[in-house]
C-alpha cells in the first residue's frame, strides 16, 4: 500500500539551497581562499544544523502522515526509499575516496567499516583522520532514519503517540545535559592546551548524542503541524512574524557562538541555532510568508543537487585547485573559487543523472511491485 503524497513546500528548497551554500563556502576555508571567506562565513557551519532541522521536519512529517491516513508506518517502504536515496551516491563517494587517493583533500581516512556502518562521527579525530570528515552529519541522519521510525512504532503500539512531545522535550534536555557533562569531563581538563580544539570536535561537535537539537526541533514542528490544527493555523497566519523571529533568534545564536568552542556556544549555542532555523522552517511552510509562494528554478535545481554536492565538494575543490595551480591561476583568488564551485555543481549534476535518477527509478519499480 502506497503512503499518502507529501505536500510540496517550495520555501524549503530555498532553505536547502541556503544550507548547502553555507556549508560549501565554510568548508572552502580549508583550501587556499580569498580573505573575505574567513570574515563573512564564520557561521557557515550552521548550515549543517539547518539540514538537520529540515531532515527532522520532512522525514518525520512523512511518517506522521502515514499514521494519520493509514494508521500504521510502512516500514519497508520507508527504508527502501531512504536506501535508494542515500546509499548509491554515498557508495560512489566512498569508491572515489578509497580507490583514488588523489581525490582525498587530506591524507588519512578513518576505517572503511566506520563509513559503511555510519559510525564515523563517533570519536572522530579531525587531526589524524580529517579526510571526508563531513560525512559525520550523514552518519547522524542515517542513525535517525534507522531508529526514529522504530521509536515511533513503539509509541503507536502502546497508544502513547500524544506523549511524543514530552519525549522530544526530554531528548532535547538530555542532549544539552550531555554537552554540559562532556564539557566538564573532557574540555575543562584540557583548556588552554593545543589539544583543546581536537577534543572539542571529538566530544562535543561530532557525537550523535550531543547534536540532536536540530533533528528534535524538526520532528517537533512536524508533529504539531500534523496533529494540532491550532498550531497549523498559527503558522499559516503568522509566516512573516515567524520569519523575522527566526532571523532574530539566529542572529542572537550567532552572537552566542561567535567563539564556536566556548562554553556558552557548546552548551546552549546549538540549541539556539536550531530553534532559530526551526522558526524559519515554520515560516517557509506558512501560506502567509513570501518563502512559501516564492518559486525559483535556481533554488529548486540547487536543492535537488545539495546531497551530491555535500558528499563530493571537498574532493572536487581539491582536484580543481590542483589543476588550476598548473595553469598558474591563483589558488586564493576569486576566479579559483568560482571555478571550484561551478565544478562542484557540474559534477553533482552528472551524479544526479547517472546515479540518483536511475536509483530512483529502481526504487519506484520495487515499490510498485510491493504495492
Amino acid at each position: 500500500m502506497n503512503s499518502p503524497a507529501t505536500e510540496k513546500f517550495l520555501g524549503l528548497d530555498h532553505l536547502r539551497t541556503l544550507a548547502i551554500v553555507m556549508v560549501l563556502v565554510y568548508h572552502y576555508r580549508m583550501f587556499a581562499h580569498p580573505e573575505w571567506v574567513d570574515k563573512y562565513v564564520q557561521f557557515g557551519w550552521t548550515g549543517v544544523d539547518l539540514f538537520f532541522v529540515l531532515s527532522g521536519f520532512l522525514i518525520s512529517k512523512q511518517l506522521f502522515e502515514q499514521l494519520k491516513h493509514l494508521d500504521k508506518i510502512c516500514l519497508k517502504e520507508f527504508y527502501i526509499k531512504r536506501f535508494f536515496r542515500i546509499i548509491p551516491p554515498y557508495a560512489l563517494t566512498l569508491i572515489l575516496y578509497f580507490s583514488f587517493p588523489l581525490f582525498r583533500e587530506r591524507e588519512a581516512l578513518p576505517s572503511f567499516w566506520k563509513f559503511i556502518t555510519f559510525t564515523q562521527n563517533i570519536e572522530l579525530d579531525l587531526l589524524h583522520f580529517g579526510t571526508f570528515s563531513h560525512a559525520w552529519s550523514l552518519c547522524i541522519e542515517e542513525q535517525f532514519y534507522l531508529l526514529f521510525p522504530l521509536f515511533l512504532m513503539l509509541f503507536v503500539k502502546f497508544q502513547k503517540l500524544h506523549t511524543i512531545k514530552y519525549f522530544l522535550f526530554s531528548l532535547l534536555s538530555l542532549t544539552i545535559l550531555l554537552r554540559i557533562i562532556s564539557w566538564q569531563l573532557f574540555i575543562v581538563p584540557n583548556q588552554n592546551t593545543d589539544n583543546t580544539w581536537r577534543i572539542w570536535y571529538m566530544k562535543i561537535y561530532y557525537p550523535t548524542y550531543t547534536r540532536l537539537d536540530g533533528l528534535v526541533t524538526g520532528i517537533g514542528i512536524a508533529y504539531f503541524y500534523e496533529y494540532s490544527s491550532c498550531f497549523k493555523k498559527f503558522i499559516n497566519s503568522n509566516g512573516s512574524l515567524l520569519f523575522l523571529s527566526g532571523l532574530v533568534v539566529v542572529g542572537f545564536s550567532f552572537w552566542i557562538c561567535s567563539n564556536q568552542t566556548s562554553q556558552s556556544a557548546s552548551i546552549i549555542g546549538f540549541t539556539l541555532v536550531s530553534i532559530g532555523f526551526g522558526l524559519i522552517v515554520m515560516s517557509a511552510v506558512s501560506k502567509s510568508c513570501f518563502l512559501y509562494h516564492s518559486k525559483s528554478i535556481l533554488s529548486a535545481r540547487l536543492a535537488s543537487l545539495s546531497f551530491s554536492i555535500y558528499l563530493t565538494h571537498k574532493g572536487i575543490i581539491h582536484l580543481t585547485q590542483m589543476a588550476l595551480e598548473k595553469l598558474n591561476i591563483e589558488k586564493d583568488g576569486q576566479v579559483n573559487l568560482l571555478i571550484c564551485f561551478i565544478n562542484c555543481i557540474i559534477i553533482s549534476y552528472f551524479i544526479k543523472h547517472l546515479i540518483e535518477n536511475p536509483s530512483s527509478k529502481i526504487k519506484n519499480y520495487i515499490l510498485k511491485i510491493k504495492s
